[in-house]
């Protein structure tokens, strides 16, 4: 039976948005979704269509999704306690891997307490939410470039907000400035920000903390596991530990999957008592937690420092060969490579021919990702990329936006 055939009732209010898809499309922002089954023995390379292609827009930064001993320690695991949790973490679900990792991530930060959401997505956007319900008087400080998830938390609740312009220090004091000391304050920001691969001023921010009586939410997705000489992040890389929230996930640099926020107990204890996107929904499987903490034993450690060593470097060599063949990027702090291809229908078309004929794919960033004529890649280039490699994915970008 084909699609087309399939009955699904009567007409419905929800057939108009056919046309709205169509305006996406013919806008050129539909987004399209490309099909890669990773390859464990090949890091780097993935299934797509029956081809084998090159991926080179991963978060999974460090390659610890195919490190023999994170595969190991999750396979072990499923063999031992199954494929699930069975339920919620108030519900049977909780296991003794929920309550070490959780103690280990609040020590790797050096805070009191951590928790463990299912996502960075949920972990911020849970605990925002609840934490801003619970404090209705509170006032919320947004950089302009922090990600939806973070956005959407503030915006969901009630509570006064003010959004800065990017990482201006100048801009946020002034905004602080309007408020009593006394007034609740939070300043919600990220370390590494993934579209442009910038760094936060993460000391001055705490600074201006401390001089307004302000509480800091520090969103680490793009560091942990990248920065600093245990993994832990930009914080732990520059010896700052004042932010009052750290945010972390396992699904970039970890290798599995899985978000968590750290900081202060009682806080964190309210929003496992309250939010509910942490209460009724299942739990990550014991296998992956176990899988996770296997990462943290590499990721901690000497091997760890190899690969972040490894990392760096290579995201210099892709600068270099991008600035050789004269291919517009940002030359930013972190290890994320942002190549600037501006048009909507040109940074597809480009994808599209790397794909096609080179059997490369790095996915098109484009609007509301970043703004209209700031569409980009955002190439990641692991440990394991050798300089022929980036060569070879520098010369079939140049052949692509010469032709595009």
């Amino acid at each position: 039976m084909s699609a087309q055939s399939i009955s699904v009732g009567p007409p419905t209010v929800f057939d108009g948005l056919q046309g709205k898809l169509d305006d996406l499309k013919s806008s050129g922002l539909y987004r399209e979704f490309t099909p890669c089954s990773y390859l464990a023995a090949e890091p780097g390379y993935a299934m797509h269509q029956g081809r084998r292609i090159q991926v080179w827009c991963t978060n999974d930064y460090l390659g610890m999704s195919q490190n023999p001993q994170v595969m190991e320690a999750q396979i072990a695991s499923t063999r031992r306690h199954g494929t699930g949790n069975g339920g919620s973490r108030n519900i049977a679900g909780t296991s003794e891997a929920h309550v070490e990792l959780e103690a280990r991530l609040a020590t790797w930060h050096r805070r009191p307490r951590a928790l463990v959401f299912t996502s960075g997505y949920v972990a911020n956007f849970e605990t925002l939410t609840t934490l801003l319900a619970a404090v209705p008087d509170m006032v919320v400080f947004s950089d302009s470039l922090n990600h939806r998830s973070l956005i959407e938390g503030i915006r969901s609740s009630k509570n006064r907000r003010h959004v800065f312009p990017h990482s201006d220090v100048d801009a946020l004091e002034e905004l602080l400035s309007q408020y009593d000391r006394d007034q609740p304050k939070l300043i919600v920001f990220e370390s590494v920000y993934s579209m442009d691969g910038d760094i936060a001023p993460i000391s001055r921010i705490c600074d201006l903390a401390e001089r307004h009586n302000a509480m800091t939410y520090l969103d680490e997705t793009h560091a942990i596991g990248v920065n600093g000489p245990t993994g832990a992040g930009v914080c732990e890389e520059i010896g700052e530990y004042r932010p009052t929230f750290v945010q972390g996930v396992f699904g970039k640099a970890v290798g599995t999957t899985g978000g968590y926020v750290a900081g202060p107990d009682a806080a964190l204890d309210y929003v496992r008592s309250h939010a509910p996107g942490f209460i009724f929904t299942t739990t990550i499987p014991r296998s992956s937690l176990d899988a996770t903490r296997a990462s943290l034993d590499v990721l901690q450690g000497g091997q760890g420092a190899a690969l972040r060593g490894a990392l760096k470097e290579n995201a210099v060599r892709m600068r270099t060969a991008l600035h050789r063949a004269g291919i517009d990027f940002i030359d930013a702090e972190s290890h994320l490579v942002p190549v600037l291809v501006p048009g909507g229908e040109r940074v597809k078309a480009v994808s599209r021919r790397l794909l096609n004929d080179f059997d490369i794919y790095v996915q098109p960033i484009n609007y509301p990702s970043v703004a209209k004529g700031g569409e980009r890649f955002r190439v990641t280039v692991a440990p394991f990329r050798t300089q022929e490699q980036i060569d070879g994915f520098v010369r079939a970008l140049r052949i692509c936006l010469d032709d595009a």
